[in-house]
């Protein structure tokens, strides 16, 4: 990776540590919002979550995330404790083409696409 990866914006999760997840309208899609000021917020695919972020060199680290308690269905619940799993640790940052992509302390690798304007990424 040569040129520095910009995180501002909101972003959608394709893949979750190797996982690819699957497209449909019945499916909640994981995403983050990274604002300039160090906050992030988003939803897990389940709940809404909350938390703060920053970066040295290539390195991603979150502070404490806060999500909302409510239930989902299984597959869902799985997903989104994947996601939060990737949170509570640090990952380095590169880029795909226009992906972003995560690759968390076990080589696992989390790949993440510019959300659509009119997805609602809160």
């Amino acid at each position: 990776m040569g040129a520095a990866v910009r995180l501002a914006g909101s972003w959608r999760f394709v893949e979750v540590a190797g996982v690819p997840l699957d497209e449909g309208p019945e499916r909640a899609h994981p995403s983050l919002t990274f604002a300039g000021d160090g906050q992030v917020y988003g939803t897990g695919g389940v709940n809404r979550l909350r938390g703060t972020w920053a970066m040295s060199g290539r390195v991603l680290t979150f502070g404490p995330v806060v999500t909302t308690l409510m239930a989902g269905t299984p597959e869902h619940t799985a997903r989104e404790r994947a996601v939060l799993d990737l949170l509570a640790g640090p990952s380095t940052v590169s880029a795909d083409g226009e992906a972003l992509l995560l690759t968390d302390g076990e080589g696992r690798v989390s790949r993440l696409l510019p959300a659509p304007a009119e997805d609602p990424v809160v």
